[in-house]
């Protein structure tokens, strides 16, 4: 068994490398840029919003406490009529991508610390570079990408971009096999 001591530079060396991945993406590819649209009417959205000076958090429209409420006829009008969506609010601000950064750093090393916990469970000093790559790529891919499809499903999120986000973690869960593969103990 290799202990996870020994696992310290992949963890670290691959979150690294998804930061990387990750800001090239963004930054050079630019294919998620078409991944939010503005709405048609935006200032009076933005208007209508900060009259009710909601704070920052998670908020959906219509909002119904109780399902069994879904059954009466003026709420399923408001279904009707829409708008039905989800919606995030910030706290009101410049944008600072530092903060944003930092925990998409600790995130990719929080996966890149599990992953190691459970290849370190399951694999020995002197494993073959593909069977550390098949085993790391999969259990990352399952980290980076399992959690955008229940927002497909469950709150809207459209399955284009959805999509597109599964595929950034096949991206990461290939970059972090890659350097545990590399640097797997002998």
């Amino acid at each position: 068994m290799v202990s996870l001591g020994a696992l310290w530079l992949p963890i670290l060396l691959s979150a690294v490398f998804v930061f990387i991945v990750s800001s090239l993406i963004h930054m050079v590819l630019k294919y998620h840029n078409s991944d939010y649209r503005p709405l048609p009417n935006e200032d009076a959205v933005r208007a209508a919003i900060r009259s009710g000076n909601p704070p920052p958090g998670q908020y959906v429209t219509p909002y119904v406490m109780d399902m069994k409420d879904r059954e009466k006829p003026e709420v399923k009008q408001k279904y009707v009529e829409g708008p039905v969506g989800v919606l995030y609010l910030r706290r009101p601000g410049a944008v600072n991508m530092g903060p944003y950064l930092a925990q998409w750093f600790g995130f990719s090393l929080l996966v890149s610390f599990f992953v190691a916990y459970i290849a370190c469970h399951a694999l020995g000093p002197g494993t073959p570079y593909l069977t550390v790559f098949q085993l790391v790529g999969a259990t990352a891919f399952l980290a980076y990408a399992a959690g955008q499809v229940p927002a497909a499903i469950w709150m809207g999120k459209p399955w284009r971009v959805a999509g597109k986000e599964v595929f950034d973690g096949l991206v990461y869960g290939l970059v972090t096999a890659g350097t545990f593969g590399w640097l797997w103990p002998g």
